[in-house]
């Protein structure tokens, strides 16, 4: 019984490393993507708009 119950800790403590992992990467590439569409927004509103002449 205590072989099969470290085996199920081993397991879950690599899993939930594997979980933290995969969640540190997501939340830096939504960090990364925020930044960028904050980048292109600056952009955006330097350029002058272009008003259509009718």
């Amino acid at each position: 019984m205590n072989d099969k119950f470290l085996f199920g800790m081993v397991l879950g403590m690599l899993g939930g490393a594997v979980i933290v992992t995969n969640s540190v990467k997501m939340r830096n590439a939504v960090k990364q993507g925020q930044e960028t569409i904050i980048d292109n927004d600056k952009e955006m509103q330097k350029t002058p708009k272009k008003t259509k002449k009718q």
